[in-house]
Order: C-alpha cells, then structure tokens, then sequence
C-alpha cells in the first residue's frame, strides 16, 4: 500500500517513527514532509497528503501536528476526503469501517508514541464495511463539498434535518 504521511515541526520525530514501521510493515511512504524542527505552517502538509490521496497517488494519508486538530482539518478541506481526526483505536478502526476514511489526523505530542503506532496499524488493518445505512451517510458528507448558494448565509440550511431529528428519526 501506499501511504502519504504529512506532519509539522512539533512532531516531527513521531512521523520519522511512523515512516519506519509503516516501511518496516512493507508499505510505501511518500512523505511530504516536514523533515526537521523549524517552524513550518502545517496546512501545506494537510493539502499535500490530501491531494495525493485524491489524484490516486496514494492509497490513503496520515497527518499529525501537535494536536492533530490543524492539519487533520486541513486535509478535510479537499474534494474526495474524508479526514478523520482520531485518538485512540477505536475511533481509528470506526473511521475506517463507517466512514471510510482516507486520511486519519491525529496529535502527536498528545497520543504518545506508542499509541500513534496502535492508531496507525488499526486504520491500515480496519476493512471498509459498507451498509445502506453508512453509503447514505457518506454520500450525505460527500455531498458537502459541493459548493451550494443555499448553504451560504442561511441560518436555515439545516431546518428539515433539525426536524426529522427532533421526531426521533436518528438515534445517535
């Protein structure tokens, strides 16, 4: 498999721990860096992962920053991703399962290094198990990345869906 991995300079030691198992496990890396500990802006490694996995350059993408927050955020900001910000394996192996996941973002400095490596092996190990239920929802999410006039400025956009939950029809 191939896998783009992106990263900040606050985490930088993690990601090259990443790298190697990832590598160790057989899989090809294609990192986009950051490579050392100067100050970089993580957004432009959020886009390069997300756009590598969208052209069908890699397989899928893992970005870590600090928090995970940033840069996870950034690579969901492009068509064709679903960026999935995780913490720990459960919600990894859900991302991956439910969602389909393509990229997972997690915070290196606040998983610890041990548990980044559980996260990343789950993600990669977790199956796609598609149902009526999780194909409507991740149609409904690709959906969002259409560039809709309605959506803009409408304190309204969500009324029907506001609706329909308050009648009980989700139960999550």
């Amino acid at each position: 498999m191939i896998i783009a991995l992106g990263n900040d300079h606050i985490v930088t030691n993690i990601k090259i721990q990443i790298s190697d198992m990832l590598k160790s496990m057989g899989h090809e890396v294609i990192d986009v860096g950051t490579y050392d500990n100067t100050r970089t802006h993580y957004p432009i490694y959020g886009l390069q992962v997300a756009d590598l996995v969208r052209d069908g350059k890699a397989d899928l993408g893992i970005v870590l920053c600090g928090t995970g927050v940033g840069i996870s955020t950034a690579a969901d900001k492009n068509v064709g991703i679903r960026a999935a910000l995780v913490s720990d394996i459960v919600t990894a192996k859900y991302a991956k399962e439910e969602l389909n996941a393509n990229v997972i973002g997690f915070g290196g400095a606040t998983v610890g290094e041990h548990l980044a490596e559980d996260i990343v092996k789950t993600f990669l190990e977790a199956k796609y198990q598609p149902t009526e239920k999780n194909q409507a929802l991740i149609k409904k999410i690709d959906a969002l990345e259409e560039d809709n006039e309605d959506q803009h400025d409408n304190p309204h956009f969500f009324d029907h869906e506001m609706q329909l939950w308050s009648e009980g029809y989700y139960h999550d």
